[in-house]
């Protein structure tokens, strides 16, 4: 099929509609996070216990919720496009992980597993050409 085969010269196009819907849905999940405060902040980042980190919880959700709203803001705009997509891999990792350890199993974790594959396959793809780091 023809059009199927000339759907490969839209890889641009593709990376900019990934880029742009992960990152308005970053933002969604982030951003009331990040105006919660440091209530919100300490018990996001009290889920660190998971890997045996349970020092200064405020600032570890404060980071989780950083890099899920301003990080969601970033990845929209294709900037510092790598080192955030190693900062949402990170976090989906964590996800997943307090999800597993609240016995959810897969179906619970699924999706933050989902999502970090995703980040993870866009530190090897790169932002693409409509993108800041590539202007």
């Amino acid at each position: 099929m023809a059009i199927l085969e000339n759907l490969g010269k839209y890889r641009n196009t593709g990376l900019i509609l990934l880029r742009l819907g992960l990152g308005i849905m970053m933002m969604t999940h982030g951003l009331p996070k990040i105006m919660g405060g440091p209530d919100k902040w300490a018990a996001i980042g009290g889920s660190m216990k998971v890997i045996g980190i349970d020092f200064i919880p405020a600032f570890w959700g404060f980071m989780a919720a950083v890099s899920e709203g301003f990080g969601g803001f970033l990845l929209l705009l294709g900037l510092f496009f790598r080192p955030v997509n190693m900062l949402l891999v990170f976090t989906m990792l964590i996800a997943a992980l307090v999800h597993f350890s609240k016995g959810e199993g897969l179906s619970g974790a699924s999706h933050a597993i989902e999502l970090g594959i995703v980040f993870l396959s866009l530190i090897f793809i790169g932002p693409g050409k409509y993108s800041v780091d590539k202007k």
